[in-house]
């Protein structure tokens, strides 16, 4: 068999982290297909464009697809290598949706042969990747203990991910002890932190106990903010000074916590361990209710302004990102406001801002030093760079929701 080095990796998804990931690959000369179900995206980078925005990512995938590494189809062809990079949504109430890596294997699986590598990267319930080595092995019997299967979920930073990609460290677990040293051997080509060995469902859940441990921390700041706000204390001044103790290390509360990761691995525990896991549970209420809370103050500070000045105030809702100066609204809290707050509009005139973007579908953009001149009520949603220059009258009523006055 040919070294993982010389072979084509099939890249099943083409999104966030499926495209940078084939790209790093590619820029090392190894030969990349990407697959995505959505044409224009297959379109847009065998043009040697992007569809996300991500820094560097655009000149790597330009080099890629120019030199024959990086090419993209909407179907799978043969190689050596698949790694399965989709979205894994929710279903019901909280249920996760493995059918897009099931979809993405059930794709791959005429094409599979001996000695080859399948690594699943999409965040997972545990027990996905055996799932799927028993969906293998039962449409491809002939196969069983003569592949590598592995998973080995990504650690990355929207903004950050392409040298993120390469220099975090990195969690593998095969299914055996061989899968996850032939998986161990193919990252090492690409990723210069530490690879760490484990079995495949330990993989899994390390994956969702990183992301639910921040969000029971964000959920400690954010409920510390309500309890600050009906206490008649400023929550950012006691933080800063709680953290002063040297043991202490709290996190700067929001308007809750959006994102694909943060906001939603959490439940992939909560639904197989419901019982179990009370803390986990209980942080994702809080930080969906400091979300409901917030739209709850702007309303009632509209009201308080009509009441005190007798006509309708406008109001600037500054940020629809789900995190400080990126342009991803995937699950944002402050997008859930906007428009919750727009669902009680009555006659009031509404700014909606968002600076890392050019345009938004639902949405009409206002530039953000234009709202603050024009609005009466600021409401800060999410800690833009550009947002902690502006400098307000003061007879405008400000709602920080996120620490940018701070």
């Amino acid at each position: 068999m040919s070294t993982p080095n010389s072979s084509e990796v099939i890249m099943i998804g083409l999104g966030y982290i499926g495209l940078p990931t084939a790209a790093l690959i590619a820029k090392n000369k190894t030969k990349v297909h990407g697959v995505d179900i959505n044409p224009k995206v297959v379109e847009t980078i065998n043009q040697g464009k992007i569809h996300i925005a991500e820094p560097e990512l655009d000149t790597i995938v330009a080099e890629s697809v120019k030199e024959g590494f990086l090419k993209a189809a909407t179907t799978p062809v043969e190689g050596n290598v698949y790694l399965i990079v989709v979205p894994t949504p929710f279903k019901g109430k909280n249920e996760p949706d493995i059918s897009f890596v099931e979809s993405g294997t059930r794709a791959i699986l005429p094409l599979l042969k001996e000695g080859d590598l399948y690594i699943i990267e999409s965040t997972s319930p545990v027990g996905t990747t055996e799932k799927m080595m028993n969906l293998v092995y039962s449409e491809r019997p002939e196969l069983k203990d003569k592949i590598y299967i592995a998973y080995c979920p990504e650690r990355v930073l929207p903004g950050n991910v392409m040298y993120e990609l390469v220099h975090n460290d990195r969690v593998i677990g095969g299914v055996n002890q061989a899968s996850t040293e032939k998986a161990v051997e193919f990252y090492e080509q690409y990723v210069t932190g530490a690879l760490h060995k484990t079995n495949a469902r330990t993989a899994e859940m390390c994956k969702l106990v990183e992301n639910s441990s921040r969000d029971v921390q964000i959920a400690f700041a954010n409920e510390l903010s309500l309890i600050c706000d009906k206490a008649d204390i400023n929550v950012w001044e006691l933080i800063e000074l709680a953290n002063k103790h040297p043991r202490v290390n709290i996190l700067q509360p929001g308007c809750g916590v959006g994102g694909h990761c943060i906001a939603v691995d959490p439940y992939f525990i909560v639904s197989d361990y419901p019982m179990e896991s009370q803390i986990i549970g209980k942080a994702r209420e809080i930080n969906n209710y400091k979300s409901f809370w917030c739209a709850e103050k702007v309303q009632n500070a509209k009201l308080e302004f009509e009441l005190k000045h007798k006509r309708k105030p406008s109001i600037a809702l500054m940020g629809l990102a789900f995190k400080p100066n990126i342009d991803d609204l995937r699950e944002s809290p402050a997008k859930y406001i906007a428009q919750r707050v727009l669902q009680n509009a009555n006659n009031e005139a509404y700014f909606i801002v968002e600076p890392n973007i050019d345009s938004h579908t639902v949405f009409k953009l206002t530039d953000y030093k234009k709202a603050v001149e024009d609005a009466d009520i600021i409401v800060y949603l999410v800690a833009h760079d550009e947002f902690k220059t502006l400098i307000s009258s003061e007879d405008k009523v400000v709602l920080d929701f996120c620490g940018v006055l701070n």
